[in-house]
C-alpha cells in the first residue's frame, strides 16, 4: 500500500525512490512485524487469561505437560495480525505471488480459528471436524492450482518444479503437479500444526524456515543472481521476499511470548495458517522438493506419526496386540519420554532446522 502511495511521488520527493529496493521493503516490513508483536502480545495474553481462553491438554500426552492446562491459546491472531499488516503496507498488492500467499495465509487462518474457537470456547472437545478441515485444505489447493494454470503466471512451465541439487533442470509434472499442489498445501499445514506440541519448537522453526524462503525469493525475483545461480528466474517473485521476511518476523515476536514456559500457545489458527503460507512459497517459488530439505524437522514429525500409526495398526491386525516404533509420536514426545528435558528437545530441533537450512541455501551451488 505505501508503495502504491508513496512511490509515485519519487520524482517529488527524491527520498521516496527508496521504496523501490526490495531489500528495504522487507527489512521494514520483518522490523514492523516484530513491533506489533511486542505491542500487541501482552493485551491479547491479558485478555486470554481474564475470558480463559486456555489450553487442554491431553491426558495421553507427557505428564510433564498438565502443568501447562489453561495456557492461553490461538495466540496465532498475533501471528496473523503481525504478518498481514506489514505484508500490505510493503508489499505490491498487483503482484499475483502476493495475492495468492496471502490468500493462502488468510483461508487456513480462518479455519484454524474455527477448529480454536469450537475447541476452547465453545469446548467442543475434537473443535473442527477432521473432514471439513482437510475439504479446507484441498479447496485451498485447488483454488492455487486453477489460479496459476489460468493466470498463465509461469507459462508453459506452470506444471514444473525445480529439483535440488541439479543446475537448469526442470521436472514437469504435467497433470500429476494439481495433485503435488494439493500434497504441499495439505501436508505443510498439517505438518506444522503436529511439530506445534512444545513450547517454542515450531515457532522456531518456522522463523528459520521463511527466512530461508525470503533468501530464495529475492534471489529467484533477481536476473542476475538467478542466471549467475543458475536456478529459474521469475519476474515478480522477489516480492515475496516482503511477505517471508515479514513472517519471520512475525514468528520471533511470537516466539518470544511462547519460548519455555510459554506465555501463550499457538493453536491451529496460527500453525495451520502458517503451515500453508509455508508450502505455498514452496509452490509459488518452484521448490516443492526442497521444502523437504527447508521443512526437513517438520517432515520428520509427521513421518514419525505415520509410521507410529501405520505399526501399531499393522501390528493390531496381526497378532491382536498394537505395538509401537516409538514410546510416543510425534517424535518430539519420544525424546522427552526418553529423558531430554524441553528445552533440550526445542534447542536440537533448532540445531537440525539451522543445518538443514544451510544445507538447502547450498544446494544453489552443489551441482
Amino acid at each position: 500500500m505505501l508503495y502504491h502511495l508513496l512511490f509515485p511521488l519519487r520524482e517529488h520527493i527524491s527520498g521516496l525512490n527508496i521504496f523501490q529496493y526490495i531489500t528495504f521493503r522487507a527489512a521494514m516490513a520483518a522490523l514492523m512485524a516484530l513491533a506489533i508483536s511486542f505491542l500487541i502480545g501482552p493485551p491479547i495474553i491479558r485478555w486470554m487469561i481474564k475470558y480463559q481462553i486456555g489450553e487442554s491438554i491431553r491426558s495421553i500426552g507427557p505428564e510433564s505437560h498438565q502443568q501447562k492446562r489453561g495456557t492461553p491459546t490461538m495466540g496465532g491472531v498475533l501471528i496473523l495480525g503481525a504478518v498481514l499488516l506489514p505484508t500490505l503496507l510493503f508489499a505490491r498488492l498487483d503482484n499475483i505471488y502476493i495475492q495468492i500467499v496471502l490468500l493462502s495465509t488468510i483461508w487456513m487462518g480462518l479455519i484454524g480459528f474455527l477448529d480454536d474457537f469450537l475447541k476452547n470456547i465453545r469446548h467442543y472437545e475434537k473443535g473442527l471436524i477432521a473432514r471439513y478441515k482437510l475439504t479446507g485444505q484441498i479447496i485451498l489447493g485447488i483454488v492455487i492450482t486453477a489460479w496459476i494454470y489460468f493466470s498463465h503466471m509461469y507459462g508453459t512451465s506452470w506444471s514444473s518444479t525445480s529439483v535440488p541439487f541439479l543446475k537448469d533442470t526442470l521436472l514437469n509434472m504435467g497433470w500429476i503437479y494439481p495433485l503435488t499442489v494439493l500434497i504441499v498445501v495439505t501436508g505443510a499445514s498439517n505438518a506444522v500444526n503436529i511439530t506445534d506440541g512444545l513450547d517454542g519448537l515450531a515457532a522456531g522453526l518456522l522463523t528459520i524456515a521463511f527466512a530461508v524462503f525470503g533468501i530464495i525469493a529475492y534471489i529467484t525475483g533477481r536476473v542476475d543472481f538467478s542466471d549467475y545461480l543458475n536456478i529459474i528466474y521469475l519476474p515478480g517473485a522477489g516480492e515475496l521476499t516482503i511477505f517471508a521476511s515479514a513472517m519471520a518476523g512475525a514468528c520471533l515476536g511470537f516466539l518470544w511470548y511462547n519460548a519455555p514456559p510459554a506465555q501463550i500457545f499457538m493453536g491451529d489458527v496460527g500453525s495451520l495458517s502458517s503451515g500453508a503460507a509455508l508450502g505455498s512459497l514452496a509452490i509459488l517459488l518452484k521448490k516443492e522438493l526442497l521444502l523437504v530439505i527447508i521443512g526437513g524437522v517438520f517432515v520428520w514429525e509427521t513421518i514419525s506419526v505415520i509410521l507410529q500409526l501405520g505399526y501399531f495398526r499393522f501390528t493390531k491386525s496381526k497378532t491382536g496386540t498394537g505395538r509401537r516404533i516409538f514410546k510416543m509420536a510425534p517424535i518430539h514426545h519420544h525424546y522427552e519420554l526418553r529423558g531430554w528435558s524441553e528445552s533440550k528437545v526445542v534447542i536440537r530441533f533448532w540445531i537440525l532446522g539451522i543445518l538443514l537450512a544451510i544445507l538447502s541455501i547450498s544446494t544453489f551451488k552443489i551441482r
